[in-house]
């Protein structure tokens, strides 16, 4: 015996559900959807997508496609489908920061259609934290996480990062972070162990180091476009072209990622007014004694005896460049944005970031590909994703009106799907208000 009910959602999706004896459908069926499949730039018109568990099972027009009976039946004409978005330069609150902030994180990517997070800085505890998001017990993107980071501070020999490279790989961390501080040696024997292993190493250039070397070495990732101002003295003025045009063409050759984090760095290197900044209406979901740690942060690097606002912005318009070039050039690059970080909320964070990547010269498709199908490339081993195929990971975002020519309808979605969990905009509604109320209410991270 069988019983439907029909039920109207914020946003105007109609959700008709055929609830069995268990209460729980045993596939949720997208119906008369357009579906950005991102295996291609194209829209696939009036077509049904069909989930069973974690993985699409079935996708064609809805014409053909017959939903299953028992089927959770999401009518979609309007909306658009397109796989749920990577963010690939995120962080993770420690297991033993206070529970409605770790809780607040992981949502707040979701409710921005984030539904992978590659966390580029671990924590103890960090990988049961990974199992229990990749299980389904916690509300939670899909993560990928690195280590504790290589830094001056953690290594001292090339023999304490051989031994760290072993441990890390024994633990279980998906990714090697390098911070700056590394004298060569010491990375050489990193990256040297890391390939026997079977490590990749991802994150910063370290000074000893050099761009040159990092991507001779292998360097996987080139996070916030490290090392490339520093080896073109973009600090300083114009770039030297053909310079430029090599280091472009060497990280084609060297097949590294560059993860650009463009709308932060502006705020690191002062480049953005504060008055801006404070204006950002996604601050009420972060602690307030967060923000204002951030804004006595930037006051401080704003009235530095060596601050130079011009010098800010010519090295803003330079990474501009050098991202224009990388991406002219063939070099691949993966969407992150560096959150939380100074004026970064996670998943708000995607919509700050979009505006410089379209100044860039990146179309909506591209940047819309740095952050789905490029994602699922770079994790292959681990999983198929990124794409809305049959087989993928069910990690959807639904909107009203197509990114393709505006990407500002990747915001307020209409629900979100991670690993087959369907989040629709009512539940996402009601938790970014909790969110807020509670850090309103003095919750604070400790």
């Amino acid at each position: 015996m069988v019983r439907t009910k029909a039920i109207v959602l914020i946003g105007g999706l109609v959700l008709a559900s055929v609830i069995g004896r268990t209460g729980a459908p045993a596939e949720i069926a997208f119906v008369h959807v357009a579906v950005i499949p991102m295996t291609s730039e194209r829209i696939l018109e009036d077509h049904t997508v069909i989930v069973r568990g974690d993985r699409i099972v079935a996708i064609g027009p809805s014409s053909r496609v017959n939903v299953p009976e028992g089927a959770m039946r999401i009518e979609g004409r309007g909306y658009y489908v397109l796989p749920g978005l990577g963010e690939m330069h995120g962080h993770i609150p420690p297991p033993q920061a206070p529970l409605e902030y770790l809780e607040a994180v992981l949502f707040l990517y979701l409710a921005n259609g984030v539904t992978t997070v590659r966390g580029m800085l671990g924590a103890p505890g960090q990988l049961e934290l990974r199992e229990r998001a990749n299980r389904g017990e916690i509300l939670s993107p899909t993560l990928y996480m690195a280590g504790p980071s290589f830094n001056d501070a953690s290594i001292n020999s090339p023999e304490d990062a051989v031994a760290r490279v072993r441990e890390q790989k024994q633990q279980g961390w998906d990714l090697l972070k390098i911070h700056p501080g590394l004298t060569r040696e010491e990375y050489e024997a990193m990256a040297r162990t890391a390939k026997e292993v079977g490590m990749r190493w991802v994150g910063h250039v370290p000074a000893d180091v050099g761009l040159i070397r990092a991507l001779e070495l292998g360097q996987e990732t080139i996070d916030h476009l490290d090392g490339y101002i520093e080896y073109l003295e973009g600090d300083k003025g114009p770039l030297d072209r053909a310079k430029l045009e090599d280091i472009v063409r060497r990280t084609r050759e060297a097949g590294a990622w560059v993860v650009p984090t463009m709308a932060l760095w502006e705020v690191l290197i002062g480049a953005r007014d504060l008055e801006t900044l404070l204006a950002y209406p996604e601050l009420r979901y972060m602690p307030p004694s967060m923000v204002e740690n951030w804004v006595r942060a930037y006051r401080a690097r704003v009235t530095a005896p060596n601050y130079d606002r011009k010098r800010a912005e010519r090295i803003a318009a330079n990474r501009k460049e050098v991202l224009r070039a990388l991406h002219r050039g063939g070099a691949r690059i993966l969407f992150g944005t560096d959150a939380p970080q100074q004026f970064s909320v996670p998943g708000f964070s995607v919509h700050r970031e979009i505006p410089v990547l379209l100044e860039c010269g990146l179309t909506p498709y591209e940047i819309l590909q740095t952050a789905t199908r490029h994602v699922g490339e770079y994790f292959r081993e681990k999983d198929r994703f990124g794409t809305i195929e049959v087989g993928a990971r069910a990690d959807l975002l639904v909107v009203k009106g197509n990114p393709l020519s505006d990407l500002g309808s990747l915001k307020n979605p209409a629900g979100v799907m991670v690993r087959g969990r369907w989040i629709p905009e009512s539940e996402i509604q009601h938790r970014l208000e909790r969110i807020a109320a509670t850090f309103r209410a003095g919750g604070l991270p400790r």
